[in-house]
């Protein structure tokens, strides 16, 4: 009862770690909720499935688990023939995916999932799709397509496959997406086969069904039901949940971090600011035990308040969430947001855990206090660092440098610099009682010869209570320290990555795809000369490693029966060369292959390379790769839906296909740290100039007009956000230039550190227009009230 009537009698220093943990605990919810969201979901093909048998998985080079190992036509017979037997069974159908896309006239029809648009007409047994006209495709030169799409039954229509543009006649319409073709033509298209759907008869039980399923099918493959039928997503939908776990993971990470380092800052001060209150308790026999316990009890009570709080907003605010996602083309067609009990949970566990955690370092401090020195005017355990901490921040000192400045692989570069920023962050805010006074006396020296008292108080306030200063500097160490990370990471990357990737393909001529997922046979035999590379998806030795095998058409390694590995693909398969592997593709076939060579790793080459033919023999589906056509010969975009490109233009297309998404990611991201941020700076400053009333009233006393009085206050406010600002300018520096060192190694091209002036200098704008404005209205609301 105590602790609660503590929260309650001084709210007003509570309020503002109250509001930190809100917003944090409603960002967490927000990301939490959005990611439960958009879990994968059955797709509507699949309705009528009861069960789906999938084949083994294979393990990755990782050794995890990822793609299903195709059944060959010969082991798919026997299965569904087992299968069929199954009690409740009424059919067992052979479900195969293809690419199929519509032209209209020289324009592909737009359609995201053309890479696997196409199936056997035997499939629209298993969804809710039905005839609408016409009648179910025999011949292989006929199909059954979406009604929406307007083409009439008996008209012809070009549809461009894995060959290239193909007439077919029309023969009927379904009231659903996709082309159906016959099963043999199909079976043509994709040899393999990677799930077999069951029926059932009416009335069966689907338990019965799947349990029965899985005895038939034994260890040759695995069964799936309910709502574990969503494992089977089109490549599309899953890459664009991909890209939205991503988002939603670094705004999570992100507000975590941010939570944990501003309500800490927080607690610290309201607690250091409650010293002669502490100290009272301590004179009357509080023993430290009890202060330790009623500064975590405290903190757990308004952690609890403001997680519940948090948690309703964060609930109002996911549906404008999910909205931004959508706008980027991130999230999966038709989610929509459902509340779940676990996220709201853990969020809450997140607000309470870290208040509690933020207190505890507080209240350890303050019950070592004795009880005359914590009523002393002077506050001299507010002055200096101890061992303690002075440890603390050189250890994490040591660590953001060494993260700073280690070499990582492209695609971490960006999290190691996040990840060294942060802790760079958090030693600046450790370190910084040691730095506010000196940088203080450097920064008003100018103003003291001219005679300014002003900058007299500002500089003694500095150096008698650098505790204090620290915890107001410590949330715009971390808002402009994102914003310059964060900011400045893109406009690296914006430089780097156009000028190596064209610096690796001068003056060839790229013939790329063109409104399609892939270039056909059609589009290669157009251009005979130039790297055209087919990638396909294979299991590797006696393990099945699932690797990306590239077929190619260069004179060096197109031999049949070979291959060519790199040298770090052959290490972690254990090859060397002379050996013989098998290779099992995509139509479950397994050829013997001799690695005839073991050559450096080359991302130009491939790290398992193959003749050509051998893919595409054994994985009639798959697309070809952008053409690149070497100087001096004649690449053609005559085959629609092409389009010819020189290596910059490439390079930018290229690059400019995620900019827009990494551009949102990083605005995001921004707004994130620095309105939260912004959101502590004006807590912590109100509470700083609450706390100074008695100060105020003895400078008023002495002749000081409130003019006077609160120019002063937005002098030190100032001062402490250019500390901070500067701060957290030099802690991201190095790791902006260690990322701008790892992308000149891996473009080979000289790339330097770039920033955003225009982010940084909103960021440092916003706090410190924030920063002063509170710092005003308080200090101006504390001098009306003592008039």
């Amino acid at each position: 009862m105590l602790i609660i009537a503590n929260v309650r009698e001084r709210w007003a220093g509570f309020l503002g770690a109250f509001l930190a943990v809100l917003v944090g605990v409603a960002l967490i919810t927000t990301t939490l909720v959005i990611y439960d969201s958009s879990r994968p979901t059955t797709q509507p093909r699949y309705t009528d499935a009861v069960a789906l048998a999938l084949p083994e998985q294979a393990l990755d080079t990782d050794g995890s688990p990822e793609d299903r190992i195709a059944w060959s036509p010969a082991e798919v017979a026997p299965l569904q023939a087992e299968l069929a037997e199954v009690p409740g069974v009424a059919a067992v159908v052979v479900d195969r995916s293809f690419y199929a896309q519509a032209f209209r006239g020289d324009r592909p029809v737009t359609d995201e999932g053309a890479a696997e648009a196409g199936h056997g007409w035997d499939s629209t047994r298993m969804a809710p799709y039905r005839l609408a006209s016409g009648r179910a495709p025999s011949g292989v030169r006929e199909v059954v397509v979406d009604r929406a799409l307007g083409v009439a039954v008996g008209s012809e229509l070009t549809v461009n496959i894995t060959e290239g543009r193909t007439p077919f006649t029309v023969v009927g319409t379904v009231d659903g997406p996709g082309y159906y073709f016959s099963e043999a033509f199909a079976a043509e298209q994709q040899p393999g086969v990677g799930a077999l759907a069951l029926i059932a008869d009416k009335g069966a039980s689907t338990a019965a069904i799947a349990s029965g399923a899985r005895q038939a099918l034994g260890d040759r493959g695995t069964v799936v039901s309910g709502g574990a039928r969503s494992e089977l997503q089109p490549r599309y939908i899953e890459h664009k949940r991909s890209l939205g776990v991503q988002l939603i993971g670094a705004m999570a990470v992100l507000g975590l971090f941010t939570t944990v380092f501003v309500v800490a800052s927080m607690l610290v001060l309201s607690t250091g600011m409650r010293r002669r209150e502490i100290g009272l308790l301590r004179t009357i026999g509080a023993a430290p035990g009890q202060i330790r316990r009623m500064i975590l009890g405290e903190a757990a009570v308004v952690g609890l308040l403001g997680s519940i709080a948090g948690c309703l907003a964060g609930i109002a605010a996911a549906p404008l969430l999910h909205d931004i996602l959508k706008g980027l083309d991130v999230t999966p067609p038709g989610m929509e947001v459902t509340v779940a009990a676990w996220p709201l949970l853990t969020a809450s566990a997140v607000g309470i855990g870290v208040s509690v955690i933020g207190a505890w370092a507080a209240g350890r401090k303050a019950a070592k206090v004795a009880p005359i020195e914590a009523l002393l005017d002077s506050r001299p355990a507010n002055n200096g660092m101890g061992r303690g901490r002075w440890i603390t921040g050189l250890s994490v000192l040591g660590l953001g440098t060494v993260l700073a400045t280690v070499t990582t692989g492209a695609d971490n570069r960006i999290s190691t610099a996040l990840f060294a920023t942060m802790t760079l962050i958090v030693a600046a805010a450790l370190l910084a009682p040691a730095l506010v006074g000196p940088v203080g006396r450097c920064l008003t020296a100018p103003f003291r010869k001219r005679g300014s008292a002003a900058a007299l108080l500002i500089r003694s306030e500095l150096t008698a209570n650098p505790r204090r200063a620290a915890s107001l500097v410590a949330p715009v160490i971390a808002a402009v320290g994102f914003a310059v990370l964060l900011s400045g990471a893109v406009e690296t990357m914006r430089v780097a990555y156009p000028a190596g990737e064209a610096l690796k393909v001068a003056g060839q001529t790229i013939v790329t795809s063109e409104g399609t997922p892939g270039n056909t046979d059609e589009v290669v035999a157009a251009n005979p000369v130039g790297k055209a590379a087919l990638p396909t998806r294979a299991f590797v030795g006696e393990k099945r490693t699932v690797l990306d095998v590239l077929g190619t058409r260069d004179a060096r390694w197109n031999r049949p029966g070979e291959a060519v590995l790199g040298r770090r693909t052959a290490s972690g398969l254990g090859l060397k060369q002379g050996q013989s592997v098998p290779v099992r593709f995509a139509d479950g076939a397994s050829v013997d292959l001799r690695i005839s060579k073991v050559l450096p790793d080359d991302p130009a080459r491939g790290d398992f390379v193959v003749a050509r033919d051998l893919v595409r023999a054994h994985d009639p589906a798959a697309l070809t790769d952008d053409i690149f056509v070497p100087a001096g010969n004649n690449a053609s975009a005559a085959v629609p839906g092409t389009a010819l490109h020189d290596a910059m233009r490439y390079a930018l297309d290229d690059y400019n296909t995620d900019a827009e998404l990494t551009d949102s990611l990083a605005a995001m991201l921004i707004a994130i740290a620095v309105g939260y941020s912004v959101i502590a700076v004006a807590n912590s400053m109100a509470m700083a100039a609450h706390g100074r009333r008695r100060d105020y009233a003895v400078m008023k006393s002495a002749g000081g007009t409130v003019r006077q009085l609160l120019e002063l206050g937005a002098g030190e406010t100032a001062l402490l956000v250019a500390v901070g600002a500067g701060l957290g300018v030099l802690v991201t520096l190095p790791p902006l230039a260690g990322m701008a060192s790892g992308l000149s190694q891996a473009t080979s091209s000289d790339v330097g550190l770039h920033l955003n002036a225009g982010a940084i200098t909103m960021a440092i704008t916003g706090t410190l227009a924030a920063a002063v404005l509170t710092g005003v209205m308080v200090t101006g609301k504390t001098l009306r009230k003592s008039a």
